[in-house]
Protein backbone atom coordinates (compact mmCIF):
# COMPACT_ATOMS: atom_id res chain seq x y z
CA UNK A 1 0.00 0.00 0.00
CA UNK A 2 1.28 3.41 -0.84
CA UNK A 3 1.85 5.90 2.11
CA UNK A 4 -0.55 8.53 2.61
CA UNK A 5 2.33 10.98 2.30
CA UNK A 6 5.04 11.09 -0.83
CA UNK A 7 7.63 13.58 -1.87
CA UNK A 8 6.37 14.88 -5.24
CA UNK A 9 5.16 18.39 -3.99
CA UNK A 10 4.27 20.51 -1.18
CA UNK A 11 0.91 21.12 -3.82
CA UNK A 12 -0.22 17.57 -2.47
CA UNK A 13 0.10 18.17 1.43
CA UNK A 14 -3.20 18.62 3.17
CA UNK A 15 -4.37 22.14 4.22
CA UNK A 16 -2.83 23.32 7.58
CA UNK A 17 -5.21 22.67 10.69
CA UNK A 18 -5.00 26.38 11.69
CA UNK A 19 -5.98 27.37 8.21
CA UNK A 20 -8.89 25.36 8.14
CA UNK A 21 -10.11 26.91 11.50
CA UNK A 22 -9.79 30.30 10.24
CA UNK A 23 -12.22 29.08 6.82
CA UNK A 24 -14.70 27.76 9.32
CA UNK A 25 -14.60 31.38 11.22
CA UNK A 26 -15.45 33.18 8.04
CA UNK A 27 -18.10 30.49 7.41
CA UNK A 28 -21.09 32.22 9.26
CA UNK A 29 -23.40 34.50 7.88
CA UNK A 30 -23.50 36.93 4.30
CA UNK A 31 -20.70 39.54 3.55
CA UNK A 32 -20.46 41.04 0.90
CA UNK A 33 -18.64 39.68 -2.57
CA UNK A 34 -15.77 40.69 -4.05
CA UNK A 35 -13.22 41.75 -1.39
CA UNK A 36 -15.96 44.39 0.23
CA UNK A 37 -15.15 42.25 3.46
CA UNK A 38 -13.72 42.25 6.95
CA UNK A 39 -11.70 39.21 6.12
CA UNK A 40 -10.50 41.02 3.13
CA UNK A 41 -9.38 44.19 5.25
CA UNK A 42 -7.69 42.12 8.01
CA UNK A 43 -6.06 39.72 5.26
CA UNK A 44 -4.81 43.41 3.68
CA UNK A 45 -3.84 44.80 6.89
CA UNK A 46 -1.67 41.57 7.78
CA UNK A 47 0.16 42.07 4.67
CA UNK A 48 0.70 45.72 5.17
CA UNK A 49 2.13 44.70 8.60
CA UNK A 50 4.97 42.25 6.96
CA UNK A 51 5.84 44.24 3.77
CA UNK A 52 4.95 48.04 4.75
CA UNK A 53 2.18 50.07 4.76
CA UNK A 54 1.98 51.68 1.67
CA UNK A 55 1.74 48.24 -0.04
CA UNK A 56 -1.04 47.13 -2.57
CA UNK A 57 -1.96 43.49 -2.06
CA UNK A 58 -4.49 41.66 -4.50
CA UNK A 59 -5.06 38.09 -3.70
CA UNK A 60 -6.17 35.32 -6.62
CA UNK A 61 -6.67 31.48 -6.64
CA UNK A 62 -3.53 30.20 -8.21
CA UNK A 63 0.51 30.85 -9.04
CA UNK A 64 0.35 30.99 -12.61
CA UNK A 65 -2.31 34.00 -12.13
CA UNK A 66 0.00 35.43 -9.43
CA UNK A 67 2.73 35.59 -12.27
CA UNK A 68 0.60 36.31 -15.31
CA UNK A 69 -0.78 39.23 -14.06
CA UNK A 70 1.99 40.63 -12.27
CA UNK A 71 4.23 40.64 -15.43
CA UNK A 72 0.35 41.89 -17.54
CA UNK A 73 1.14 44.75 -15.11
CA UNK A 74 4.56 45.79 -16.04
CA UNK A 75 5.23 45.31 -19.50
CA UNK A 76 3.36 46.14 -22.62
CA UNK A 77 3.16 43.75 -25.68
CA UNK A 78 6.10 44.73 -27.32
CA UNK A 79 8.42 44.35 -24.51
CA UNK A 80 10.26 41.44 -22.62
CA UNK A 81 10.59 39.08 -19.94
CA UNK A 82 14.02 37.96 -19.20
CA UNK A 83 13.70 35.03 -17.13
CA UNK A 84 15.69 31.42 -16.09
CA UNK A 85 15.41 29.31 -18.91
CA UNK A 86 13.62 26.62 -16.60
CA UNK A 87 11.41 29.28 -14.64
CA UNK A 88 8.25 28.22 -14.23
CA UNK A 89 7.11 30.94 -16.35
CA UNK A 90 8.56 29.56 -19.10
CA UNK A 91 8.17 25.75 -18.87
CA UNK A 92 5.25 25.20 -16.94
CA UNK A 93 2.35 27.79 -17.39
CA UNK A 94 1.28 26.29 -20.94
CA UNK A 95 1.89 29.70 -22.86
CA UNK A 96 -0.08 31.78 -20.14
CA UNK A 97 2.06 34.60 -19.86
CA UNK A 98 2.57 35.41 -23.63
CA UNK A 99 -0.73 34.76 -24.50
CA UNK A 100 -1.64 36.95 -21.31
CA UNK A 101 0.74 40.19 -21.99
CA UNK A 102 1.73 39.48 -25.69
CA UNK A 103 5.12 39.80 -24.28
CA UNK A 104 8.28 37.81 -25.28
CA UNK A 105 9.55 35.66 -22.68
CA UNK A 106 13.30 35.51 -23.38
CA UNK A 107 14.87 32.49 -21.17
CA UNK A 108 18.22 32.19 -19.97
CA UNK A 109 21.13 30.28 -18.99
CA UNK A 110 20.58 30.08 -15.16
CA UNK A 111 22.88 27.52 -13.48
CA UNK A 112 21.15 26.30 -10.49
CA UNK A 113 18.12 28.13 -11.33
CA UNK A 114 19.75 31.76 -10.85
CA UNK A 115 20.20 34.61 -12.99
CA UNK A 116 22.91 36.23 -12.56
CA UNK A 117 23.23 40.01 -13.70
CA UNK A 118 26.33 38.73 -16.44
CA UNK A 119 23.71 36.75 -18.26
CA UNK A 120 20.95 39.77 -17.99
CA UNK A 121 23.49 41.98 -19.35
CA UNK A 122 24.19 39.85 -22.36
CA UNK A 123 19.95 39.37 -23.50
CA UNK A 124 20.15 43.69 -22.66
CA UNK A 125 20.49 44.73 -26.41
CA UNK A 126 18.32 46.29 -29.50
CA UNK A 127 17.36 49.24 -26.76
CA UNK A 128 15.12 51.54 -28.89
CA UNK A 129 15.76 49.68 -32.20
CA UNK A 130 11.85 49.37 -33.55
CA UNK A 131 12.96 45.54 -35.30
CA UNK A 132 13.67 44.51 -31.59
CA UNK A 133 11.28 43.58 -28.83
CA UNK A 134 12.32 45.81 -25.37
CA UNK A 135 13.26 43.95 -22.42
CA UNK A 136 11.40 45.54 -19.58
CA UNK A 137 11.19 42.63 -16.83
CA UNK A 138 14.12 40.73 -15.01
CA UNK A 139 11.87 37.48 -13.59
CA UNK A 140 12.94 35.36 -10.83
CA UNK A 141 12.15 32.48 -8.65
CA UNK A 142 12.38 32.18 -5.08
CA UNK A 143 13.11 29.46 -3.96
CA UNK A 144 13.93 28.58 -7.71
CA UNK A 145 13.01 25.29 -9.23
CA UNK A 146 16.38 23.60 -8.52
CA UNK A 147 15.54 24.24 -4.52
CA UNK A 148 18.05 26.65 -4.15
CA UNK A 149 17.71 30.35 -2.86
CA UNK A 150 19.14 33.26 -4.37
CA UNK A 151 21.59 35.59 -1.97
CA UNK A 152 20.92 38.84 -0.56
CA UNK A 153 23.48 40.48 -2.25
CA UNK A 154 22.20 38.28 -5.81
CA UNK A 155 19.06 39.80 -5.64
CA UNK A 156 20.38 43.24 -4.88
CA UNK A 157 22.43 43.40 -7.77
CA UNK A 158 19.54 42.16 -10.55
CA UNK A 159 17.17 44.69 -8.74
CA UNK A 160 19.84 47.73 -9.17
CA UNK A 161 20.89 46.37 -12.92
CA UNK A 162 16.72 46.98 -13.85
CA UNK A 163 16.33 49.95 -11.76
CA UNK A 164 19.41 51.47 -13.48
CA UNK A 165 17.67 50.89 -17.02
CA UNK A 166 14.37 51.23 -16.18
CA UNK A 167 13.07 47.98 -15.84
CA UNK A 168 11.20 45.87 -13.29
CA UNK A 169 12.40 43.51 -11.12
CA UNK A 170 9.32 40.49 -10.57
CA UNK A 171 9.78 37.59 -8.25
CA UNK A 172 7.82 34.51 -8.20
CA UNK A 173 7.55 34.02 -5.24
CA UNK A 174 5.88 30.70 -4.56
CA UNK A 175 7.98 29.27 -2.63
CA UNK A 176 9.37 32.79 -0.80
CA UNK A 177 8.35 31.67 2.42
CA UNK A 178 10.70 28.80 2.58
CA UNK A 179 13.52 30.83 1.05
CA UNK A 180 13.01 33.65 3.73
CA UNK A 181 13.46 30.95 6.47
CA UNK A 182 15.78 29.40 5.30
CA UNK A 183 18.22 32.77 5.73
CA UNK A 184 16.76 33.48 8.86
CA UNK A 185 14.84 36.97 7.21
CA UNK A 186 11.60 38.20 7.33
CA UNK A 187 9.39 38.63 4.33
CA UNK A 188 10.18 42.49 3.57
CA UNK A 189 13.70 41.75 4.14
CA UNK A 190 13.40 38.87 1.52
CA UNK A 191 11.84 41.09 -1.10
CA UNK A 192 10.87 44.40 -0.41
CA UNK A 193 14.24 45.66 1.04
CA UNK A 194 16.29 43.86 -1.78
CA UNK A 195 14.37 46.06 -4.37
CA UNK A 196 11.86 43.90 -5.66
CA UNK A 197 9.37 45.46 -7.30
CA UNK A 198 6.09 43.19 -7.55
CA UNK A 199 6.20 39.81 -5.74
CA UNK A 200 3.74 36.62 -6.54
CA UNK A 201 3.12 35.88 -3.11
CA UNK A 202 3.09 31.81 -2.78
CA UNK A 203 0.52 30.30 -0.11
CA UNK A 204 -0.88 27.17 -1.57
CA UNK A 205 2.90 25.49 -1.23
CA UNK A 206 2.55 26.38 2.26
CA UNK A 207 -0.79 25.36 3.73
CA UNK A 208 -3.13 26.73 2.28
CA UNK A 209 -6.12 26.09 0.01
CA UNK A 210 -5.59 27.56 -3.18
CA UNK A 211 -4.84 31.19 -2.35
CA UNK A 212 -1.93 33.54 -3.70
CA UNK A 213 -1.30 37.02 -3.75
CA UNK A 214 0.32 39.53 -6.21
CA UNK A 215 1.86 42.18 -3.98
CA UNK A 216 2.88 45.50 -5.52
CA UNK A 217 5.71 47.40 -3.43
CA UNK A 218 4.90 50.59 -5.84
CA UNK A 219 1.58 51.32 -5.62
CA UNK A 220 1.18 53.43 -9.06
CA UNK A 221 2.32 49.90 -10.70
CA UNK A 222 -1.09 48.78 -9.07
CA UNK A 223 -3.12 51.33 -10.89
CA UNK A 224 -5.50 49.12 -13.71
CA UNK A 225 -4.98 46.09 -11.32
CA UNK A 226 -8.24 46.13 -10.34
CA UNK A 227 -9.49 45.52 -13.99
CA UNK A 228 -6.81 43.21 -15.15
CA UNK A 229 -7.21 40.87 -12.44
CA UNK A 230 -11.53 41.00 -13.10
CA UNK A 231 -10.57 40.95 -17.04
CA UNK A 232 -7.84 37.61 -15.78
CA UNK A 233 -10.78 36.00 -14.29
CA UNK A 234 -8.99 35.58 -10.68
CA UNK A 235 -11.65 37.98 -9.21
CA UNK A 236 -13.13 35.74 -5.92
CA UNK A 237 -16.99 36.55 -5.42
CA UNK A 238 -16.31 34.90 -2.02
CA UNK A 239 -12.89 36.73 -1.27
CA UNK A 240 -13.41 36.01 2.18
CA UNK A 241 -12.79 32.15 1.84
CA UNK A 242 -9.21 33.47 0.18
CA UNK A 243 -8.86 35.82 2.71
CA UNK A 244 -8.82 34.14 5.73
CA UNK A 245 -6.72 31.54 4.68
CA UNK A 246 -3.80 34.14 4.14
CA UNK A 247 -4.56 36.21 7.63
CA UNK A 248 -4.23 33.24 9.04
CA UNK A 249 -0.40 32.36 7.49
CA UNK A 250 0.98 35.66 8.64
CA UNK A 251 -0.82 35.55 11.99
CA UNK A 252 2.10 33.70 14.21
CA UNK A 253 4.26 32.91 11.84
CA UNK A 254 2.81 30.37 10.56
CA UNK A 255 3.98 31.13 7.15
CA UNK A 256 7.76 30.66 9.09
CA UNK A 257 6.62 27.63 11.18
CA UNK A 258 5.55 25.71 7.95
CA UNK A 259 8.50 26.48 5.57
CA UNK A 260 10.71 26.13 8.52
CA UNK A 261 9.66 22.76 9.11
CA UNK A 262 9.62 21.30 5.50
CA UNK A 263 12.96 23.22 5.18
CA UNK A 264 14.69 21.24 7.85
CA UNK A 265 13.09 17.84 6.71
CA UNK A 266 14.27 18.29 3.29
CA UNK A 267 17.90 18.83 4.83
CA UNK A 268 17.19 15.53 7.07
CA UNK A 269 16.19 13.99 3.63
CA UNK A 270 19.43 15.06 1.91
CA UNK A 271 21.99 13.52 4.70
CA UNK A 272 19.73 10.30 4.13
CA UNK A 273 20.51 10.05 1.04
CA UNK A 274 23.99 11.22 0.91
CA UNK A 275 24.89 7.72 3.01
CA UNK A 276 23.41 6.35 -0.10
CA UNK A 277 27.03 5.20 -2.24
CA UNK A 278 24.78 5.45 -5.61
CA UNK A 279 22.78 8.62 -5.47
CA UNK A 280 24.24 11.68 -5.48
CA UNK A 281 22.82 15.45 -4.84
CA UNK A 282 23.22 17.39 -7.93
CA UNK A 283 22.19 20.83 -5.97
CA UNK A 284 22.86 22.62 -2.84
CA UNK A 285 19.41 21.68 -0.88
CA UNK A 286 19.01 25.36 0.37
CA UNK A 287 15.11 25.16 0.84
CA UNK A 288 12.21 22.14 0.61
CA UNK A 289 13.93 20.21 -2.08
CA UNK A 290 16.04 17.27 -2.29
CA UNK A 291 17.91 16.79 -6.03
CA UNK A 292 18.93 13.44 -6.41
CA UNK A 293 20.87 11.53 -9.27
CA UNK A 294 19.94 7.27 -9.03
CA UNK A 295 20.41 4.82 -11.19
CA UNK A 296 17.80 4.52 -14.00
CA UNK A 297 16.55 1.71 -13.50
CA UNK A 298 15.61 2.13 -9.19
CA UNK A 299 13.18 5.03 -10.31
CA UNK A 300 10.30 3.30 -11.70
CA UNK A 301 10.63 0.75 -8.64
CA UNK A 302 10.38 3.34 -6.57
CA UNK A 303 7.85 5.17 -8.22
CA UNK A 304 5.69 2.01 -7.53
CA UNK A 305 5.38 2.67 -3.78
CA UNK A 306 5.86 6.46 -4.21
CA UNK A 307 5.02 9.38 -6.59
CA UNK A 308 7.45 12.05 -7.49
CA UNK A 309 8.34 13.58 -10.37
CA UNK A 310 11.51 12.88 -12.74
CA UNK A 311 13.60 16.34 -13.19
CA UNK A 312 15.33 14.92 -16.33
CA UNK A 313 15.18 12.06 -17.74
CA UNK A 314 18.38 12.27 -19.59
CA UNK A 315 20.60 12.43 -16.35
CA UNK A 316 18.30 9.99 -14.64
CA UNK A 317 17.61 13.14 -11.91
CA UNK A 318 14.26 12.98 -9.75
CA UNK A 319 12.84 15.67 -7.30
CA UNK A 320 11.76 15.33 -4.06
CA UNK A 321 9.85 18.00 -2.13
CA UNK A 322 8.98 18.43 1.62
CA UNK A 323 5.79 20.04 2.92
CA UNK A 324 5.14 21.27 6.16
CA UNK A 325 3.36 17.60 6.84
CA UNK A 326 6.29 16.13 6.14
CA UNK A 327 7.17 14.36 9.45
CA UNK A 328 10.95 13.02 10.29
CA UNK A 329 9.44 8.95 9.87
CA UNK A 330 8.27 9.95 6.46
CA UNK A 331 11.74 11.07 5.70
CA UNK A 332 13.45 7.99 7.68
CA UNK A 333 11.07 5.23 5.60
CA UNK A 334 11.46 6.76 2.15
CA UNK A 335 15.26 6.78 2.26
CA UNK A 336 15.63 3.28 3.48
CA UNK A 337 13.01 2.17 0.98
CA UNK A 338 15.14 4.22 -1.55
CA UNK A 339 18.61 2.65 -0.56
CA UNK A 340 16.95 -0.93 -0.57
CA UNK A 341 16.07 -0.61 -4.22
CA UNK A 342 19.19 1.31 -5.46
CA UNK A 343 21.56 -1.18 -3.77
CA UNK A 344 19.06 -4.11 -5.54
CA UNK A 345 19.76 -2.35 -8.93
CA UNK A 346 22.52 -4.16 -11.35
CA UNK A 347 25.25 -1.81 -12.16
Amino acid sequence: MRPSRSFASDNNAVVHPEVVEAITRANEGHVVGYGDDPYTESAVRKFREHFGEDVEVFFVFNGTAANVLSLQALARAYQAVLCPELSHIYTDECGAPEKATGCKLIPLPAPQGKLTVETVAHAYHGIGDQHHVQPRVISITQSTEMGTVYKTEEVEALARFAQERGMFLHMDGARISNAAAAQGMTLRQATRDLGVDVLSFGGTKNGLMGAEAVVFFRAELARDFLFMRKQGMQLASKMRYLAAQMDALLTNELWKRNASHANAMARLLEREIRRIERARIVYPVDANGVFAQIPRDAIRKIQERYFFYVWSEEESVVRWMCSFDTTEEDVRRFAEFVRGIVEQTPR
